[in-house]
């Protein structure tokens, strides 16, 4: 991947926007007292001290959707404690939580939650979802002369249904009458290989937005006419678009600036064409509901300036640690990234939480069991 550029300006814009939004977040389960989340978001906002010292060696794996995030986190995260040591191996969610499952990793990242029915079959027994940032999935592009492009949810969806092949459709043109001259050539989509919690989001963005237009339904892994290109990752969907005149893909904020691509202005709930921001994101986790078990949704949010595709991304983790210096470890490892983490997120394309969510996050660390 390519190496990560810190922003000065992305540890003020983080606390800020912790304190911004201490009282905008609800939960299902019960609600955050704004002197609470004040607690919270100094907490977030203030490095760590005086934590216990911890020794495990963690192997992850998982969502490539954070993993930008992840890997600031770990780096950092050796720097507080050097006698521990984290691996991420990205792989998409879906290897994520199979090798959780099989107890193949010590956590997993995953854009998507577990099937019901799938639940039992984890040998480890009870997980917990404990959310760590959040961030746009654009819609990036590689059309020359067009640095500007309007889409709305029903042409996306017809554009990656294969329903439109060509630059130059009515749809695209009306949404971009500007471009008009310059909106020609064939269209190539890029989409995932592998099982994503990006496409998950995507199609469930695609769901929720336009259900009379998109029919491949939504899910990690979707039947995707036969026409399109797959990448491993999201970097490898970057890849192919920055490659692929004529190209247009679905991709992390995080990947699409790192590989320098154009990124569409989508068309949110509210009418308005949103270009991919953390602002965006931002606006979109205002109004989200916090369930019991810390999921929660922000795709196609209210407001005039939430940015319509916003995914969410969790570290699971098991409830009872079978090692006391692994789970010591992972515990450590996620407090870090909910407090000192925060600070730095928007400095690598990631919104911070709500302070409400981070105050429920720590007290689901707190339930985590390690042995004597």
């Amino acid at each position: 991947m390519t190496p990560i550029r810190r922003r000065s300006a992305g540890i003020l814009a983080a606390t800020l926007a912790l304190a911004t939004l201490a009282t905008a977040c609800g939960g299902s389960d019960s609600t955050t007292s704004s002197s609470a989340a004040d607690t919270t978001a100094k907490e977030a906002a203030t490095t760590t001290a005086k934590r216990p010292e911890v020794t495990g060696t963690l192997a992850a794996s998982g969502a490539t959707f954070p993993k930008a995030f992840y890997e600031v986190m770990i780096a950092d995260f050796k720097k507080a404690q050097p006698k521990a040591t984290v691996t991420y191996a990205g792989g998409g969610s879906g290897k994520g939580r199979t090798d959780l499952q099989n107890q193949v990793v010590d956590f997993a990242g995953t854009d998507g939650l577990v099937k019901d029915a799938d639940k039992p079959n984890y040998k480890g027994g009870e997980f917990f979802y404990i959310p760590t940032v959040a961030a746009p999935i654009t819609v990036s592009y590689n059309l020359d002369g067009v640095d500007k492009l309007n889409l709305s949810s029903d042409t996306i969806a017809k554009i990656f249904q294969r329903q439109i092949k060509t630059w130059d459709d009515p749809a695209i043109v009306a949404e971009n009458p500007d471009a008009k001259a310059k909106l020609t050539g064939n269209i190539t989509v890029a989409r995932r290989s592998d099982g994503s919690g990006t496409t998950e989001n995507f199609t469930k963005f695609l769901v929720k937005a336009s259900p009379t237009a998109w029919n491949l339904k939504s899910g990690s892994t979707v039947e995707w006419p036969a026409d399109t290109q797959a990448g491993n990752g999201n970097a490898g969907v970057a890849q192919i678009v920055k490659d692929t005149k004529g190209a247009i893909g679905y991709v992390d904020l995080a990947d699409a600036k790192a590989t320098g691509l154009k990124r569409a202005l989508v068309k949110n709930k509210a009418g308005k064409f949103v270009a991919p921001s953390l602002e965006g994101a931002t606006a979109s986790l205002e109004g989200i509901t916090l369930n019991a078990d810390l999921s929660y949704d922000p795709l196609w949010a209210d407001g005039d300036k939430a940015y319509p595709i916003t995914a969410p991304t969790w570290i699971m983790v098991y409830a009872t640690q079978t090692d006391k210096v692994k789970g010591e470890t992972v515990k450590e490892f996620l407090h870090y990234m909910l407090t000192d983490g925060q600070k730095v997120a928007s400095s690598v394309d990631f919104a911070p939480l709500p302070a409400s969510v981070i105050e429920k996050a720590l007290a689901q660390l707190d339930k985590i069991r390690i042995p004597a």
